[in-house]
């Protein structure tokens, strides 16, 4: 007897992928300021590793950083 193939119905739950999406959303803006010799080597690096998109650039190294700081100082029980 040969095996019954499952339907090809959709792989996911749009209304769970739309909750996923919203929840990934950004709405709270931060402002930072740089100074001369900051933002020239900001320009710098995005110029020499072809980088479009500063906002990525700045979120994802900050972000790295954050974590890298939490995870380093969880409390232990010893």
């Amino acid at each position: 007897m040969a095996k019954k193939k499952k339907s090809a119905g959709p792989a996911f739950d749009p209304e769970f992928m739309e909750k996923q999406k919203a929840s990934l959303r950004r709405k709270i803006r931060q402002v930072i300021y740089f100074n001369e010799k900051e933002m020239a080597a900001i320009d710098e690096y995005c110029s020499r590793f072809n980088v479009t998109a500063k906002s990525s650039l700045l979120r994802e190294a900050i972000m790295e950083r954050i974590l890298k700081e939490l995870d380093d100082s969880h409390p232990t029980l010893f």
